[in-house]
Parts: structure tokens; sequence; C-alpha cells
């Protein structure tokens, strides 16, 4: 999520993974055909037919039964997902803070039976999983003793670390009927190029393993991100030549061009988005990310307005073009007083789910079910006043059955 939620939002947790040996031994023998594979000029296939799909992101499905291992209050959520017809889930596939890392570390085997159970749970209700395996970008680079331009070299601690992890856990789970594709992280892309990247570098909090200090080290380029999405891939793809990988980006900044090129806020075009959207999904991840939310005050293209089809239609010129598919992995609208309250929330969230259908969006996700951490602006829950979101998911999905894509 983006805006002030994002900040808050970073307090958070995690998710999984064998050693390289056993993933080495299981990545033998055919792979089963994925759920959902990318065709020509970008498009989603089922079946060998164009697909469409809205799920939503279930950010602390896997994250609460690490915290607390016999807690296993997913398997009540993805009933009630299964039941009203959501598809998909989005998730965070790694502990967040690197102390988090411990289990993963200490004792692997109880970690993995902690993923086991579910993805096994996912398996049985039929419900797809995209798993982010790296969520906080500065978690991995803590927890070896990097800063976090590590990402861009390949032969940095930092990639050695997601060498292995993507081995162990694509390896492990790479034939479950539940994994619909692969994940590099949370929205790294809005880390890029920041004029004023001093004021926004990690969090110091030693007592939850980061460390002691940040620096103009810490700093992160378009380059670094895209060489990290680009390593990411192709570890993925020595493990699984099939399912499709995406980034987690969130939608580029305003000015995202600008600021690769000469470090200013001056505001893009509608081509250097596509262009930006292109070069930030670098091969072999074939599955273009990007997060939509109100835009609020903010404007793009020079324009007084810019609505969310005019920016999705973008986002799909650059899936043609590249031939990669487009998945929406966030959109919402937190609907506290600060945000214009839960009215305006409910028109924000109506011009939205109607752009993603109208500009042809084969996959998009809905934030956030079940995270009560947010519950003050945007969780939303099966009882509380927000529940009538997942009945507007349950539509536009009948809705994609009717006109063929399911």
């Amino acid at each position: 999520m983006t805006g002030s939620g994002k900040s808050v939002f970073c307090l958070m947790l995690v998710l999984g993974c064998v050693s390289p040996a056993q993933a080495e031994e299981k990545n033998t023998g055919p792979m089963p055909a994925p759920p959902i594979t990318i065709g020509e000029k970008g498009v989603v296939l089922r079946d060998g037919k164009p697909y469409r799909a809205v799920g939503i992101n279930y950010f602390s499905a896997f994250s609460r039964t690490l915290a607390k291992a016999d807690d296993t209050s997913y398997e009540t959520g993805l009933d009630e997902l299964a039941r009203r017809g959501i598809p998909f889930i989005r998730f965070m596939a790694c502990p967040f803070w690197p102390k988090e890392y411990e289990l993963y570390r200490n004792d692997p085997d109880a970690y993995f039976r902690l993923m086991d159970a579910f993805v096994k749970a996912a398996e049985q209700r039929k419900i797809g999983l995209i798993p982010s395996l790296f969520w906080y970008n500065s978690a991995v680079p803590d927890i070896v003793g990097e800063p976090r331009s590590a990402w861009g070299d390949p032969n940095s601690k930092t990639i050695a670390y997601l060498r292995k992890y993507v081995s162990e856990v694509v390896g492990r789970y790479r034939g479950s009927p539940a994994i619909w594709a692969w994940e590099l992280g949370n929205e790294y892309s809005l880390a890029a190029d920041l004029p004023n990247a001093a004021q926004h570098r990690p969090p110091v909090v030693p007592h939850l393993g980061t460390l002691t200090e940040r620096s103009a080290a810490d700093d992160l380029t378009h380059d670094m991100i895209a060489t990290a999405c680009r390593e990411f891939g192709n570890a993925v793809r020595q493990m699984d030549k099939v399912h499709p990988v995406t980034t987690g980006h969130s939608l580029p900044r305003t000015a995202a061009e600008h600021q690769r090129r000469e470090l200013s806020w001056k505001q893009d075009t509608p081509e250097e988005l596509v262009q930006n959207l292109m070069d930030v999904t670098p091969d072999p991840i074939n599955l273009i990310s990007v997060h939509v939310y109100p835009f609020g005050e903010e404007k793009r293209f020079n324009q007084e307005e810019t609505g969310y089809l005019e920016v999705l239609q973008q986002c799909m010129k650059a899936s043609a073009q590249s031939g990669k598919g487009l998945f929406v992995g966030e959109f919402g609208a937190a609907d506290d007083e600060k945000s214009g309250g839960p009215e305006t929330a409910r028109v924000e969230f109506g011009k939205l789910l109607a752009a993603i259908e109208e500009a042809g969006v084969p996959l998009s996700a809905l934030w956030v079910f079940d995270l009560p951490f947010q519950e003050s602006f945007v969780n939303i829950s099966t009882t509380n006043a927000r529940s009538w979101q997942l009945g507007e998911l349950e539509k536009a999905n009948l809705r994609l059955k009717e006109k063929g894509y399911q």
C-alpha cells in the first residue's frame, strides 16, 4: 500500500523455504502446467484462453502462523474467499524484520512445516497464491550486513541470499497447483532515484535486527532495482521455467523517468510512463506489476486531472508492447477522515474497479483482507463496515465469467 498507511504498515511480518540440494532434487521431472501463463502481447491465459480475475491481498495469511504456530485462522479466511469465488491471494512470503527470520535460520524444518500446511490449505480450497518472497527491501541486506545498494551487485551477499531462498521456496512449491506466480517484493521501485533520498532511508531499529546506521549507500537507483529484479527472475527460472514472475512494484512515481535521468520532480509523459514500466520489468520477469490508489492532489502528465482509466490504459500499452502481462497487485481506497471518509472511499473504490474492468486488466488484487493492524482505515473483514467490498469482488468475478474470461 502507498501513502501514509504504507509508512505505518512497514512495521509488519512474513513467509518462506528447503535446502538447495532438496530444491534441486525437486526440480527434476516434468513440470505440471501452471494455472496461468502469459501469451502474445501480454495476454494472461488459463487453459489456453484469455483469463481475467480480481483477487485480494491477504497479507498476513501466513505470517500469523509464524508469529504463533497454532494460529491457523487463515483457514477460515480462505474458506470465506473460496465461498465468494475470489480466486487468488497475494501475500507476504518472507519474514518482515531481520530478527523475524530466526525460525527460518535456526529451524528450517519447523519453518517449512508451517508453510507446507498453509500451501496445502490453499490447495484444498482451490485458492491461487502469489507469494511475495522478499517483501521489505531492507531486510535481506540487514541480515547479511550490507547496505541496500547491494541489491544492485550480482556478486553481493544480498543477491547470494536471494538465490538461496528462491531455490528453496520455488524448488519446494513449484509443483503446487496453488501457485500462480512468483513475486520479488513490495514496491521497491518507489525508492528509486529519490532527489530527497536521505529522508527516506530505512529505519534503524536494532532490536528488530536492522543495522545500526544508514548512509548514502542505502539509497537505491533504477539500475540497482532492475538488477535485483533480473537476478530474482533468473533465480526463479533456474527452478521453474513456466510460472509467471513479477516484481511487486507500485505504479511509477509521476516523475520516475525524470528522477532517473536528472533527479528532478518534473512530470513524465504517458510515453515515459510506458517506457519506465518496461525498463523496470527486465527479462526474464514477464508480469508487469503496478499498485493503484486514489491520486488525491497528485497530477500526472502535466494535466489538471488524470483518471484511473487513462493511467491503466498506459499500463496496458506497456503490457502489449513488451509482451508481458499486467498485474495490478494492489488497489483500494482508505476510508479514514483524512482520506475523505467512508463515502469518498466507496466512490473511489467504484471508480478503481470500473477502470480495471474497462481497461481490460487481466489480474488485480484489492488491498487488504483480514489485517487488523489496519482496521482504522482500510482492513476488510467479513464483519466490519467494509465487508461490502468482498461482495463487489464477487460480482466483478461473476461479470468476468459471464464475458467468458473465467
